[in-house]
């Protein structure tokens, strides 16, 4: 890593490519299509309104698959132990709506696009933990109306969540990483310009070279349970 001295406040990004050697499914295929349907027809407000059910139905099968099946790959744990033994400020935020991070052991994370694993109430917009089935019909607890709970998921036309505290970390880091992101998806692709532009070390962890890979000051290429755990305790020597 080329930073002139060890960083003492990092923001790391992490993108579906983190999750895929988890086993889950990277967010579209190369026809477009998401897990076998249109973003449209399961990802938008509009979506949810004219067919709630099938909504509810692909969120259900994408939460069983996190439940039942996926774990943590070597990538979350290099993470996970990189931020406890870490004696700086450190920031994780993921596009990723499962818990693998959380399962790993990072504290200090914010989840951009929502969480799989949560539910919200459409009318009071009250948060709850769901591991099971959601079905369009049952009542919801806080307005005990039927229809209202829905996947606490940041769709196509909806604003990401957390977006002063994320652009606070930009502006103050000194170290931006990028793992497994396509950069083609705002806001987050604009993260590494904002970092970048206050004066951070930008660098992006991928398998390939993304859209925006030219824009970083430092690539490296492979898979994330490879160069993830290398990069960070790389980084974690220059600070002792």
């Amino acid at each position: 890593m080329a930073t002139a001295s060890p960083p003492k406040r990092i923001v790391v990004l992490t993108g579906a490519g983190i999750s895929a050697e988890s086993g889950l499914k990277t967010f579209r295929d190369n026809n477009g299509l998401w897990e076998n349907h249109r973003v449209e027809d399961v990802a938008t407000p509009e979506a949810f309104a004219a067919n709630p059910g099938l909504v509810q139905r692909f969120y259900n099968a994408r939460r069983s698959q996190l439940v039942e099946e996926a774990q943590p790959n070597q990538a979350h744990i290099d993470l996970a132990e990189f931020e406890k033994d870490y004696s700086g400020e450190f920031l994780l935020i993921t596009q990723n709506v499962d818990d693998l991070h959380e399962r790993a052991g990072s504290k200090n994370l914010l989840h951009m696009h929502g969480e799989l694993l949560k539910v919200r109430c459409a009318k009071t917009d009250t948060i709850y933990d769901r591991t099971t089935p959601v079905y369009y019909e049952e009542l919801c607890d806080c307005c005990g109306l039927p229809g209202k709970l829905r996947p606490h998921i940041v769709w196509f036309g909806e604003i990401p969540l957390y977006m002063d505290k994320i652009y606070q970390a930009l502006e103050r880091c000194d170290l931006f990483v990028s793992i497994g992101t396509s950069g083609n998806v705002y806001p987050a692709a604009g993260f590494q310009q904002i970092a970048q532009e206050y004066g951070a070390h930008t660098v992006e962890l991928n398998l390939e070279a993304s859209k925006g890979a030219s824009r970083f000051d430092e690539c490296i290429q492979g898979p994330a349970t490879e160069i993830v755990g290398k990069f960070f305790k790389h980084l974690l020597a220059t600070q002792s």
